[in-house]
């Protein structure tokens, strides 16, 4: 039996993909399978970090140390072959912000910025809520894989004259793990007309052989010298309730930009369980990570499987990280919103393609990320529910 077999109840903890059903759904009797959030327990250094930090009892201002930052250069040198140094990083309690935070610094109020829908989407919030012009670059639907649109892209910083590209690496929630080939001839396109590029790498631990993360800014000097890389180890360690990750940023000029963005926002550091988290599952999490990996492949083979014999009317995108699927609704005729009721119905909440953005319509996202009798019983009710409509 792995570890990642158990099902630990989280009902009643304030977890948000558990305990918000009724506000977001309005139905609280559904398997939650939406919000990007492990039903995996943490590894056991990190609790055991977290365990010493809180048992000392006095919760001040703490600084983020040395061993931390050394603990992501290592990190970062292992897993994705990048030598970065201690003296690029930078710190904020969510990838989110800090996009917010980059947008701001490196921006102006109108100036336009370029994603990539279908896409997570608080890009689109981080653009708007900045008052910058949100520019939308589709990207195309080949044979169940997605693919850039390079020529659309050059066209749109051209015509629209932007300053920026945010970049999701991999891909949520398509689970594309771009090539180098990709990552190179759009920091190309970028260098070529003096675009910003941040990428939020935070799904990047979690691909899948054969394919293989590369951070855009590892490619070349010249590509980092205009590119921040966001990382954090809440999606590869589900320590997103401790709100820690870091930004990397070998450019000083554009790291002291941002450095001013989080000082006029009152930014100051992190909390202290999540420093320790964060150094602990860099330090000593490889194992557990290796098997999560293999764990939630398995999880995805189950689920293109059963798909493909029980559902065929839906199909399933493989992807080549994360832990989320993405899966293609649209032979059933369904409007999204007649999508979402349909599996509530059958008692399985999903994530709604289209809040992704253009071309998401007709689709719906998994988490499986969780104990694999839950996955079984998940794609169950999603027979269910398009078996109630035949």
């Amino acid at each position: 039996m792995s570890r990642f077999d158990e099902v630990i109840e989280r009902r009643g903890t304030n977890a948000v993909k558990w305990d918000e059903l009724k506000a977001v759904f309005g139905k609280e009797d559904v398997l939650p399978m939406w919000v990007a959030d492990m039903d995996f327990k943490a590894p056991e250094a990190v609790i055991e970090a977290v365990q010493k930090e809180a048992a000392h009892g006095i919760y001040g201002y703490t600084l983020v140390p040395d061993s931390a930052r050394e603990s992501i250069v290592t990190w970062m040198s292992v897993r994705h072959n990048w030598g970065i140094q201690k003296e690029w990083l930078l710190f904020n309690h969510g990838v989110v912000p800090s996009i917010g935070a980059a947008i701001e610094a490196l921006t102006k109020p109108g100036d336009a910025v370029i994603v990539q829908p279908p896409v997570y989407n608080p890009f689109f919030d981080m653009v708007e809520k900045n008052d910058r012009k949100l520019v939308h670059s589709e990207l195309l639907l080949q044979d169940n894989r997605y693919e850039m649109n390079f020529a659309d892209i050059e066209e749109k910083i051209i015509s629209e004259k932007a300053k920026m590209f945010v970049l999701c690496s991999p891909h949520n929630p398509g689970g594309r793990v771009w090539t180098k080939e990709e990552l190179t001839r759009l920091a190309d396109i970028c260098q070529k007309h003096g675009v910003y590029i941040v990428s939020d790498e935070i799904h990047s631990d979690l691909t899948r052989e054969p394919h293989k993360h590369v951070p855009i800014s590892s490619l070349s000097e010249d590509y980092s010298a205009f590119t921040v890389t966001l990382i954090a180890p809440s999606k590869t360690f589900n320590l997103a309730g401790l709100q820690a990750s870091a930004l990397i940023i070998p450019n000083n000029v554009v790291r002291t930009k941002i450095q001013k963005v989080f000082a006029r926002q009152g930014a100051f550091t992190l909390n202290r369980l999540g420093i320790a988290a964060m150094e602990a599952a860099y330090r000593y999490g490889h194992e557990w990570l290796d098997e999560a990996v293999d764990y939630i492949q398995r999880n995805n083979r189950l689920v293109k499987e059963y798909v493909e014999a029980e559902i065929p009317e839906l199909t399933v995108m493989e992807p080549e990280g994360s832990y989320l699927v993405w899966i293609d609704c649209r032979k059933l005729g369904l409007s999204d919103k007649e999508l979402l009721a349909l599996f509530l119905d059958a008692g399985i909440a999903l994530g709604n393609g289209a809040k992704y953005g253009p071309g998401g319509e007709g689709f719906m996202r998994i988490n499986i990320a969780c104990p694999r009798s839950l996955v079984q019983d998940g794609v169950e009710r999603m027979k269910k529910a398009v078996d109630s409509i035949k």
